[in-house]
């Protein structure tokens, strides 16, 4: 079934995480310590991580971005107490992949790991790509523009590579939420049109003019790979 990760400093909660996944055939590791869980994540290369915030040695918030900075595509569930909208905007910004909160049902945070995994595994785009005068290199996560490098942060480039995978195609905002995001109650559909907006800031030429990022008015964004003259 491929491993899972559990970051938490809990010893009850630990094991439950693991008895959880234990039971569906996953290999299980585990640690209590931020640093420990993120060279854990760098030397076993988990299918999935569960990832509490509250660690010693090391924030989840740091963790999380420092994992997705060096795998993006890894899903990162978040298991936390702490319900606030705002901590749930920050860690989805961060890159995080879900969010689930204490206490919580463990028939549904394994749902919700399991369908962060398998979204992850569909299909992707080669190791490069390009519109434009961008170029895209997943390999090494780096998007340059006229040759200059640009900064996206983990959930831009994410989102950016879901337009790629699916370009031509028109994509709600609620099918952006639920597919890039993975989060069926986002606060709301508003947060994908300032990402779209900070897309565009950073990689057309025009960006009140976009011909890439494309509004379809009344339903949601179209990304078009190579624009008519």
């Amino acid at each position: 079934m491929g491993t899972i990760l559990v970051i938490e400093d809990d010893a009850r909660i630990q094991k439950a995480v693991q008895r959880l996944f234990a039971s569906e055939g996953y290999e299980i590791k585990s640690s209590n310590d931020g640093r420990q869980g993120l060279e854990l994540f760098r030397g076993s290369c988990p299918d999935a991580v569960v990832l509490d915030l509250m660690l010693p040695s090391m924030s989840g918030r740091e963790l999380c971005k420092s994992m997705k900075q060096s795998s993006p595509d890894t899903p990162v569930v978040v298991l936390s107490a702490i319900s606030e909208v705002a901590d749930k905007v920050l860690l989805l910004e961060l890159g995080a992949d879900d969010y689930v909160t204490k206490p919580f049902s463990p028939r549904e945070l394994l749902a919700r790991v399991q369908a962060a995994i398998r979204r992850s595994r569909r299909s992707r785009p080669g190791p490069a790509a390009q519109f434009g005068d961008v170029q895209v290199d997943f390999a090494k996560m780096e998007v340059t523009r006229t040759g200059k490098k640009i900064a996206l942060t983990a959930h831009e480039f994410k989102l950016l590579r879901f337009f790629l995978e699916n370009a031509e195609r028109v994509i709600s905002r609620e099918e952006l939420l639920n597919e890039v995001w993975g989060y069926n109650f986002y606060p709301s559909t508003r947060t994908v049109d300032n990402q779209m907006l900070k897309l565009r800031q950073k990689l057309e030429v025009d960006p009140a003019n976009p011909v890439h990022f494309c509004t379809v008015h009344g339903v949601g964004y179209r990304f078009v790979q190579s624009p008519q003259a």
